[in-house]
């Protein structure tokens, strides 16, 4: 296939489909995260105009807009550089084709953002943060220069919470279990820039809900968003936007 008509792909570990059209909020609807939205905005630019630009991990609470940061900024870079970058989404379970991607990309005529979204590995798997280390940094089969990684992570060391926090493990295995730990950290280290989200206060979550409906011409109640996010037991982007999707079904409107 070639590499140069759509805005975005879906590569499955053996081949790519097109994806005719890209769709995230505009990056001034993403409340709260303001200096993340700055951050992960100017490098995309930076990749889409051929400057040099950094692999991005973005980690930390869910639902605070980290996937969607990432298509919204690259929709933004599509509009100021029309072409010249498109986004390749990879599912967790198509790592071990990235290789033959990379290979696909080097030949093309444009630049790339690959997206792993919501990246987690097994318990006790080393091999697989080893190879994706290797392939950001260092390796005979690194990322061509035109590619850039993104990758979101619930936890900037890419580990399982029950793991990263056990203060010691039972039984010898094959694989040391603190080995597995450490592999992580070192591929997060890897990434040029790593941006936090952190769950949002009252005011930010009021201040999202706000966003949303004022762009689509609804009004609310504090106190009834309040309540919702609190039946949800979270406040976050995505809760604001259900609130939203909400608020419009009362008004029988579609969004």
């Amino acid at each position: 296939m070639t590499w140069d008509g759509a805005p975005a792909y879906v590569w499955d570990g053996e081949a790519a489909r097109d994806v005719p059209g890209l769709t995230a909020p505009p990056l001034a609807l993403l409340r709260g995260i303001d200096a993340q939205k700055a951050a992960v905005a100017e490098n995309v630019l930076r990749h889409a105009r051929g400057h040099a630009a950094h692999d991005m991990l973005l980690w930390g609470a869910r639902g605070m807009g980290k996937s969607a940061l990432v298509r919204a900024a690259v929709l933004a870079a599509q509009e100021a550089a029309p072409a010249a970058l498109a986004l390749v989404q990879v599912g967790p379970d198509a790592l071990p084709g990235l290789p033959r991607l990379f290979a696909e990309l080097a030949h093309a005529n444009r630049r790339f953002l690959v997206f792993i979204d919501d990246l987690g590995f097994d318990e006790g798997d080393s091999a697989a943060p080893r190879r994706l280390r290797s392939w950001l940094e260092g390796g005979v089969e690194a990322r061509p220069g035109g590619v850039r990684l993104a990758v979101t992570s619930n936890r900037r060391a890419i580990v399982a919470r029950s793991q990263s926090e056990q203060g010691h493990f039972e039984g010898d295995g094959p694989i040391n279990p603190r080995d597995a730990v450490d592999d992580r950290l070192a591929l997060a280290d890897r990434f040029g820039l790593s941006v936090g989200f952190h769950a949002c206060s009252q005011d930010d979550y009021l201040a999202i809900v706000a966003g949303y409906a004022a762009e689509h011409g609804l009004a609310f109640d504090a106190a009834d968003a309040l309540e919702w996010a609190r039946r949800r037991g979270a406040r976050s982007g995505r809760v604001a936007w259900q609130y939203v999707t909400e608020l419009a079904g009362r008004a029988a409107r579609p969004l």
